[in-house]
């Protein structure tokens, strides 16, 4: 796998932030590593990828910048249209939804941007995108639409790809969405899309809140025939008694105003109960059983209690996909992009250097985001000088090095 994290957790929405954003957080993040290169997932607005895309010397010379800061990019996340970093982001966030030819655009402008931006070694670029919209409205003939918007969006990547590394196009499952899991994403997918083209972004906190036994999940999508073309290594909040009033307080300070944080509860008999954001799920869950929420806390520090984090889904995930050996591994991808919403209290021990918000101290940033790719790289990708990787009997993660 090879390894990146997403700059979705950087405002910059023009092509001067972006690399003024690099400048201030990537090649930092890359020197405490102690690596000649980083692998950087680029998130780049519709707007800014529409004027690359149209810009050959434009590329050239972001190419150039990406070199020069010894970033690679074999990735891009194209969930988020723009706006990510509004003050209220939310429901915007799936549009616009695969009906909209707006959506098709975007994700053909990164690909071509994309093309070329790839190392010459890689063997395939991967663009995330959204699970076609937010559950409703969405009709037969909306599915229709989205079908036909993605065998259009293939034959253009046909023809983009000719002898360099292909582009495929990662579909993101999201609770809540047209695509709420896994399972609806390979039900939708399957037979549908050219599936060297089209497969599965793994999101393993989305998969966390759903409830979804994870070896099982990677199992099914190769079964269907599909491939998971990247995993976003995220972990979501484990709630195991949201009854309490200790719990509840220290829930609430994560319902913030910004992004959405679905909430999915478990009952006894192994149903799941579902509210679209953490303050619904105050008043419309029983709190009977446990809960998980849908926000991206970092890997490698534990919430601290009576909250816990879903890391061992992420460890699961990735050791079944190990086993699977797809022909073409999938791109790592840590997306952590709630660093400047997260609480100041949300980490064990309160907050150690590293975990500290970033919405004023980009210092602080730098080091977290160092610390989570260093979990990553020691927990999450396979060394063949060591033995094989397995989740930990206990099911905790091993122990992050500060």
């Amino acid at each position: 796998m090879v390894l990146s994290y997403c700059t979705n957790v950087h405002p910059a929405e023009d092509l001067p932030g972006i690399l003024a954003q690099l400048d201030r957080y990537a090649g930092p993040v890359r020197d405490r590593l102690g690596g000649d290169r980083l692998g950087v997932g680029l998130w780049l607005a519709a707007e800014v990828a529409g004027h690359l895309a149209a810009d050959p010397g434009g590329l050239r010379r972001l190419r150039a910048e990406l070199d020069a800061r010894g970033l690679d990019v074999v990735t891009l996340n194209a969930f988020p249209y723009g706006g990510f970093h509004d003050a209220v982001v939310k429901h915007q966030v799936f549009a616009p939804p695969w009906t909209d030819p707006r959506r098709s655009r975007y994700t053909l402008d990164c690909a071509r941007v994309l093309a070329a931006l790839l190392p010459a070694d890689a063997g395939h670029g991967s663009i995330s995108t959204l699970p076609l919209g937010w559950r409703e409205p969405w009709s037969e003939r909306d599915d229709a639409v989205a079908t036909t918007a993605f065998a259009e969006l293939t034959a253009r990547l046909r023809e983009l790809a000719g002898d360099a590394p292909p582009i495929r196009i990662a579909v993101e499952p999201e609770p809540g969405s047209r695509l709420d899991d896994v399972s609806a994403a390979v039900r939708w997918l399957a037979g549908r899309v050219d599936p060297a083209h089209v497969g599965l972004c793994l999101d393993t906190c989305h998969l966390a809140v759903s409830w979804a036994e994870p070896a099982a999940t990677v199992r099914a999508v190769a079964a269907a025939g599909l491939d998971v073309v990247k995993v976003q290594a995220s972990a979501a909040l484990e709630v195991p008694d949201p009854a309490t009033p200790a719990t509840r307080s220290a829930l609430a300070a994560f319902a913030e105003p910004r992004y959405l944080h679905q909430v999915r509860e478990r009952t006894g008999d192994g149903r799941v109960l579902r509210a679209d954001d953490l303050p619904a799920a105050f008043d419309e869950l029983p709190a009977e059983g446990p809960w998980r929420v849908h926000f991206h806390v970092p890997l490698h520090a534990t919430p601290a209690p009576p909250l816990a984090s879903t890391t061992p889904v992420l460890l699961a995930a990735t050791a079944a996909l190990d086993e699977l050996r797809q022909p073409h591994p999938p791109h790592l991808e840590v997306e952590t992009y709630t660093w400047g919403v997260l609480p100041p209290t949300a980490l064990a021990g309160g907050q150690p250097e590293g975990s500290a918000g970033s919405r004023s101290n980009g210092h602080d940033l730098v080091e977290g985001i160092a610390a989570e790719l260093r979990w990553a790289r020691d927990n999450l990708l396979p060394d063949p000088d060591r033995a094989p990787r397995r989740t930990p009997p206990s099911g905790e993660p091993k122990e992050a090095a500060w």
